[in-house]
C-alpha cells in the first residue's frame, strides 16, 4: 500500500491549492496504481485565527494536532500544512501526534541556502512577516530575511483576508502584489518566499519581479518524495 498522506487544513482556499499541487505532482511521477492517499481535515479558520491574534500558539497546536488525530485514524501516515502562519506551532503538534509531520518552513529555508542565496523577501500577512516564521530557520543558515514596508504589509493584509482567503482575484490586486515584491528587489533581496498559501492564485514565476520560492510547492515535492521513497523500498 502506498503512502497515506493527511493535509491539515488552516486555510481552507489555501488546503484546496495545496491538494491540487500535490495531486499534479503525483500524477506527472508516480503510476496510477502507486499515487498515495491523500486525506484532508479542516478545523474551522477563525478558531485558527482568533489563537494566533491571542498568541495562544499552544491552543494552535492543539488545533494542528487534534487534525492530525484524525487523519492517522483514516489511515494518514505522515501529516502536514501547507499554512504558513502556523507554522510556529507544528513543533507543539508534533508532541504527542500519533504520525511524524513534515515540516515547511524547514525545508523551504534548506532550499533558500542550497540555492546560495543570502538575502531573501518574505510576501504573506502581517501574522507571517513581522513574525519569526522564517527568519530563524534562514537567519541559522546565514540567509538574511526583510518583510515588506509597514505599509505594503497593510496592503497584503487587506489583499490576503479581504479577496485570496475566499479565492476571489482583482487585477489591481495583482498589481501591487508585483510591485511590492519590484520593491524588495530594490531593497537588496535576491528572491522573495511567498510565504501565503493563497499567493499563487495572483503571482506566478513567469512575471514575477524576483525569483520565487513556493513554500507549498517545496512541502508537496518533499511529501511525494516520501512516497516515492516508501513505493521503491518496498520494491527493493
Amino acid at each position: 500500500m502506498s503512502k497515506h498522506i493527511g493535509i491539515v487544513g488552516v486555510s481552507p482556499e489555501g488546503a484546496a491549492l495545496f491538494y491540487r499541487e500535490l495531486s499534479r505532482l503525483a500524477g506527472r511521477h508516480l503510476p496510477p496504481n502507486e499515487t498515495p492517499r491523500i486525506s484532508i481535515h479542516n478545523e474551522p479558520l477563525a478558531q485558527y485565527i482568533d489563537a494566533i491574534r491571542r498568541d495562544d500558539w499552544h491552543a494552535v497546536g492543539r488545533l494542528l494536532r487534534r487534525s492530525a488525530e484524525l487523519l492517522a485514524r483514516c489511515g494518514a501516515t505522515i501529516a502536514l500544512t501547507p499554512d504558513n502562519a502556523v507554522q510556529h506551532a507544528v513543533p507543539l503538534a508534533e508532541v504527542g501526534s500519533p504520525i511524524p509531520w513534515l515540516t515547511m518552513t524547514d525545508l523551504v529555508s534548506r532550499r533558500v541556502a542550497q540555492d546560495g542565496l543570502r538575502t531573501v523577501g518574505v510576501i504573506g500577512t502581517s501574522l507571517v512577516t513581522r513574525s519569526s516564521t522564517y527568519q530563524t530557520h534562514l537567519g541559522l543558515r546565514g540567509v538574511q530575511v526583510l518583510p515588506p514596508d509597514d505599509d505594503d504589509i497593510e496592503t497584503l493584509d487587506q489583499i490576503i483576508f479581504g479577496e485570496l482567503i475566499y479565492g476571489e482575484v482583482r487585477a489591481e490586486s495583482c498589481a501591487q502584489m508585483h510591485e511590492i515584491i519590484a520593491r524588495l528587489g530594490s531593497k537588496g533581496c535576491e528572491g522573495v518566499i511567498l510565504a501565503c498559501s493563497e499567493a499563487p492564485l495572483v503571482v506566478a514565476r513567469e512575471n514575477s519581479p524576483l525569483p520565487l520560492y513556493v513554500p507549498a510547492e517545496v512541502l508537496a515535492e518533499s511529501a511525494m518524495q516520501s512516497a516515492v521513497d516508501t513505493v521503491i523500498a518496498r520494491s527493493a
